[in-house]
């Protein structure tokens, strides 16, 4: 190809890939995407789904930065539900099935029409670096590309291997090979690596599923947007199905544990808890008659089905076994079986807070590298180390959320602060602050940040900035208008007033013509206020810790009256501030009260964020 010089280089083409080249190109880096394949760009390797709890609210924050993850399910979407309507909009997350081939190719159209951003097909073997700094990759055709900032998002494809039963072959995915040298040149360069698992459940020919004998789940009657770009939606709702297993499989599955990987010793890595296999949820809820199976379509033609709930890596005859005692599925044919893939991740205390590696400079890690599963966990990833790379190449300062401001905040931190020896997913219950972290509002958190760092472009700004003129003005109104005996703010406060569904009515709010999501937003932000101005006060102490650095380089064995354990784990993680030392496990506030002395002491506190 001509020229072989890019300021920055994407290596694979997952979800985090394509967010990071996506927004590397658009801040104007001259930006080269490898991947294996074009057409596996974005592919959905596991379930056919965006978001869900937790993961919902990343996908907004994604698309409130300006990132593709919301807009491209959006216009791929075949089913769309609220999560947990009937809870707090605290807790409410988006989740969308997906058609994957519609997906996909949206992903790749528009990285192809993405200026500043080349593609091209080829395996990287080899991270090339100069004193100490990267400088540029190395292809397994002999071809080098140079950059001085280099983003890996290699997916499951680091030294990956696959299992199915007693069967094990390289591959990073199905049908596709492992990346076994980059394995190899990453430990060269002096990072650590460790090994995660995880898995996959059978495909199914839907022309063979008996529907009728299942529990249809259908999507909302009225469906909500991932992107805050995105006006309506009006494509045809698909529905799910519901199936369940029984005694039988579970007797099945008993009685072919010395077959499967995971029990027979073939598999020693760890998988995700979360997510277990069927033969894990078996043994481990011994008590249980019954596990859940989500029938997913695969596509708007409902070609395939996703059996979500059964991932596994037993013999392909115990597979085929138990879907035929599996309601629904006893005369289901098999696209293809389920496996398990282990892969090589650097743990990712080896990062800076900018998803920079440590010990090579202008080299990021993003996605399933650092221990994390999930389309949404890697497509912010991405987003955050293709922002913080041109940062670097520009002397920027980088990018970093605060756990504050964004579960993708929450996410970052939870990687530098925890030690993490199973695939690490999104939770509300991970992020202290999920009362003003919710999905409603991620464009109200980080339109702003979006827009200062330069994702965020004309058209979402001025759609943004109508949206919180409209809700100010409402707000405004509600605080100086009352009903009764008190104002309409106020009403809007108490629960079982059923005020927020009928503030519609009120004869001033009709006339100013607002949205339903104005109308929301205001009847949230009035429920919440209260909460939000204590939470508020909480943020502000944590602030103080968050904005004391730490050098990277500080020599823990010379801070006087530092606990042992103190010293050995906070020279492993080597933390960027006090609050994030705060948070590794096994640190103390008396150990945070000694650092912060010797900091005055050797005058090392010198600048906040």
């Amino acid at each position: 190809m001509k020229g072989r010089r890019f300021d920055c280089i994407v290596t694979g083409g997952g979800h985090a890939g394509a967010e990071a080249a996506h927004a590397a190109a658009r801040l104007g880096a001259k930006t080269l995407l490898i991947t294996m394949s074009r057409e596996t760009i974005a592919v959905m390797s596991c379930n056919p789904a965006i978001g869900g709890l937790a993961k919902g609210q990343i996908v907004r924050e994604i698309d409130a930065l300006g990132g593709l993850m919301g807009r491209a399910i959006d216009a791929t979407g075949i089913q769309f539900r609220l999560l947990n309507r009937s809870k707090g909009p605290a807790v409410r997350s988006p989740r969308a099935q997906a058609d994957k081939y519609k997906y996909k190719d949206y992903i790749r159209s528009r990285l192809e029409a993405t200026d500043n951003l080349t593609i091209v097909e080829a395996e990287v073997t080899e991270i090339l670096i100069r004193n100490g700094s990267v400088c540029g990759v190395s292809c397994s055709d002999g071809t080098i590309y140079e950059a001085p900032a280099v983003i890996l998002t290699t997916g499951t494809f680091l030294r990956g291997l696959m299992h199915l039963g007693t069967e094990q072959w390289p591959g990073g995915r199905l049908d596709e090979p492992a990346s076994n040298e980059l394995s190899d040149s990453l430990k060269s360069l002096g990072l650590t690596l460790g090994r995660l698992k995880t898995g996959t459940p059978a495909r199914l020919d839907a022309a063979t599923v008996d529907f009728d004998r299942l529990e249809v789940q259908d999507g909302d009657r009225e469906p909500v947007a991932f992107s805050f770009m995105t006006e309506s939606l009006d494509c045809e709702q698909i529905p799910c199905w519901i199936t369940y297993t029984n005694e039988k499989i579970h007797e099945l599955l008993r009685n072919n544990l010395d077959r499967s990987p995971l029990y027979s010793g073939q598999i020693v890595s760890v998988g995700p808890r979360y997510c277990p296999s069927i033969e894990s949820k078996v043994v481990r809820f011994a008590g249980r008659d019954r596990h859940q199976v989500f029938l997913e379509p695969e596509d708007a033609a409902v070609s395939t089905i996703y059996c979500n709930g059964i991932s596994t890596s037993v013999p392909q005859d115990v597979q085929e076994q138990m879907l035929r005692l599996l309601p629904g599925t006893e005369k289901a044919r098999i696209v293809h079986y389920g496996y398990a893939i282990e892969y090589d991740y650097c743990p990712a205390l080896q990062l800076k807070a900018n998803l920079e590696t440590k010990r090579v400079e202008g080299l990021f890690l993003a996605g399933q590298i650092n221990g994390t599963s999930g389309y949404e966990e890697a497509g912010a990833q991405g987003l955050l180390a293709g922002v913080n790379a041109v940062k670097k190449l520009d002397g920027g300062e980088p990018l970093i959320l605060g756990r504050d401001q964004a579960y993708i905040g929450v996410l970052v931190d939870d990687l530098l602060t925890k030690e993490i020896n199973e695939p690490y997913r999104m939770f509300t219950s991970r992020a202290e602050y999920r009362l003003s972290l919710r999905s409603d509002n991620a464009d109200r958190r980080l339109t702003r940040i979006g827009r200062s760092v330069g994702l965020v472009g004309d058209d979402r700004w001025s759609r943004f900035q109508q949206k919180v003129a409209d809700i100010d003005r409402l707000t405004a109104y509600l605080k100086q208008t009352r009903s009764g005996a008190a104002t309409l703010w106020h009403r809007l406060k108490q629960p079982t007033s059923g005020f927020s569904e009928k503030m519609a009515d009120d004869a001033g709010v009709e006339s100013m013509s607002l949205s339903s999501e104005v109308l929301e937003a205001a009847a949230v932000d009035a429920k919440y206020e209260g909460y939000l101005v204590r939470q508020g006060r909480q943020v502000e102490s944590f602030r103080h810790l968050e904005n004391i650095k730490l050098p990277l380089d500080l020599d823990y064995e010379r801070v006087s009256h530092l606990r042992h354990e103190a010293r050995e784990k906070l020279s492993v993680f080597r933390p960027g501030t006090l609050g994030q030392a705060g948070r590794i496990g096994g640190i103390t506030p008396a150990d945070i009260t000694v650092i912060r002395i010797h900091l005055k002491k050797h005058k090392l506190q010198d600048s906040e964020r």
